[in-house]
């Protein structure tokens, strides 16, 4: 069996990201971006997706967390891609429903190959770490694009930020 993995580094003015991602691991993680949540949000992602995920990220953090962020999907996005390949084998479509306390997210995929999303979750910028409720939107809008696959996400139920953000990598 073709070994579906992928290892990427990105480095600009603004930050250095490496990341190593094997699609067929057992959910196992290294991750290190500098801001708590982020990590804890992208360990979700790893634990439940079943995907070994080692992560490194540094960046110009003292002007907000955008560029640190965007660059991270960026490199998810554009590792997974790589990491599929040309897909032979694979369910293209899925989705989830997620619970977590009183949240409920909605995630539905198309690993069509055409990166889109429409991200509907309503997040304000509380409890989330320092970072805001559009910059995880923007996050999971990077990620879809340069991974080349259609997400649809909305959180259905639920009055806690981190709970909503949570529920959503569980079910991505």
């Amino acid at each position: 069996m073709e070994q579906r993995s992928s290892k990427m580094d990105r480095q600009t003015a603004e930050t250095q990201v490496s990341l190593d991602l094997d699609l067929d691991g057992q959910g196992r993680y290294e991750i290190n971006t500098g801001n708590g949540m982020f990590d804890h949000l992208l360990a979700q992602l790893s634990r439940h997706g079943l995907l070994d995920l080692t992560l490194s990220a540094k960046g110009d953090v003292e002007v907000g967390w955008h560029h640190l962020v965007e660059d991270v999907g960026i490199v998810l996005g554009k590792a997974l891609r790589e990491a599929v390949g040309e897909a032979r084998g694979i369910t293209r479509m899925a989705h989830a429903y997620v619970p977590l306390d009183e949240a409920l997210a909605l995630v539905v995929v198309d690993l069509s190959g055409r990166g889109y999303s429409v991200i509907d979750t309503a997040l304000t910028d509380s409890d989330l770490g320092g970072l805001s409720g559009d910059l995880i939107d923007h996050f999971l809008e990077s990620f879809s694009r340069e991974g080349g696959f259609n997400l649809h996400v909305r959180v259905l139920a639920g009055s806690n930020n981190h709970h909503r953000a949570e529920a959503v990598f569980k079910g991505l």
